[in-house]
C-alpha cells in the first residue's frame, strides 16, 4: 500500500469498525445545506418563529402531527433535490473521506435521502437490515449527515464487521427466522453513533444497521447518500438510473471513447 499514515489509519478504522465519524472541513457547504432546509421548513410551517437553525429543526415536532410527517418530508426532500447545486455541496462536505475510503472516480446517488424522526414516533422506523440483503452492491458506501446533534435513540446503530460475521453463521445455521430475532440476537453488540452537527459519517451499508423509536425530546434530521467507485460492480442499482458519475477523470473519458483503428 502506497497510502500515507493518515490515509492508512482512516482506512483501517473503516475496515475495523465499519464506519468513520469525522469533523466536516467544508463548513461553508454545511452551513448552506442546513440553511436551505430551514428556509424550506419555515415556508411549509410559517407558524415557526424560531431563528436559530438548531431550534427550528430540533423542535419541528411541536408544529406538525405524525400523520402529516411523511408528506411533509417528501415535499422537503423533493424541493431540496431540485436545487442544482445541492448534491455538489453534499459531496464537498465528505470529499476527503470519499477519496480515501472509496476512490477519486466516483458515482453518486441521483437523489439524496432524508430522515425525520419525531420524538416517540414509531412510524419512521428502519428495522435492522443490510442494504446488500436487497440487491445493493457491496462496493457502495453511505455518507450520513446529521442536521442536528444525533445521539442515543435519536441516532442510528450499526453492527461492526466481526459481529456481522457471527450473524452470517447464524443465518447459515437457520437459527434466525425473522427480523425481530435478528435485533434480539445482536442488540448487545450494536454500536450507537453519537454524531454532532458539524460531523459526518461514512459507513459500510453491507453491515446490519437501523434505528429505533426516538425517545429523546428533540426531532432527528439526517440525510444519507450512496457513493461508489465508477468502475466497480453495480448490482440492482445501475449507473444512469440510480447513479451518476461526478468525478470521471480525463484518462477514463479517453479510454471509454477509444476505438481501435480498423
Amino acid at each position: 500500500m502506497f497510502s500515507d499514515n493518515k490515509e492508512q489509519k482512516l482506512s483501517n478504522k473503516y475496515l475495523s469498525n465499519g464506519f468513520v465519524i469525522q469533523n466536516i472541513e467544508e463548513q461553508k457547504s454545511l452551513t448552506w445545506i442546513r440553511g436551505v432546509f430551514c428556509k424550506i421548513v419555515k415556508k411549509h410551517l410559517p407558524e415557526i418563529k424560531e431563528k436559530k437553525p438548531e431550534n427550528i429543526l430540533n423542535n419541528v415536532h411541536k408544529y406538525i402531527e405524525v400523520s402529516k410527517l411523511n408528506k411533509f418530508r417528501l415535499n422537503i426532500i423533493n424541493e431540496v433535490n431540485s436545487i442544482k447545486s445541492f448534491r455538489e455541496n453534499y459531496y464537498k462536505i465528505s470529499k476527503n473521506l470519499i477519496d480515501i475510503v472509496v476512490g477519486n472516480e466516483i458515482a453518486m446517488q441521483l437523489r439524496v435521502s432524508l430522515s425525520i424522526q419525531l420524538p416517540k414516533d414509531d412510524s419512521s422506523l428502519l428495522p435492522v437490515h443490510a442494504d446488500t440483503w436487497t440487491g445493493v452492491s457491496p462496493f457502495e458506501t453511505v455518507i450520513w449527515l446529521p442536521l442536528v446533534d444525533c445521539y442515543k435513540t435519536k441516532s442510528m446503530y450499526i453492527l461492526p464487521p466481526k459481529k456481522t460475521e457471527v450473524l452470517k453463521k447464524l443465518f447459515l445455521n437457520k437459527k434466525i427466522k425473522k427480523g425481530d430475532d435478528i435485533f434480539k440476537k445482536i442488540k448487545k453488540d450494536l454500536i450507537w453513533l453519537n454524531v454532532k452537527y458539524g460531523q459526518v459519517v461514512i459507513f459500510d451499508q453491507s453491515l446490519p444497521h437501523g434505528n429505533v423509536v426516538n425517545d429523546e425530546k428533540e426531532t432527528r434530521w439526517s440525510m444519507n447518500c450512496r457513493f461508489k467507485s465508477i468502475f466497480t460492480p453495480y448490482a440492482d442499482k445501475k449507473i444512469g438510473e440510480y447513479y451518476e458519475p461526478i468525478t470521471l477523470k480525463a484518462a477514463s473519458k479517453r479510454g471509454i471513447s477509444y476505438k481501435l483503428p480498423e
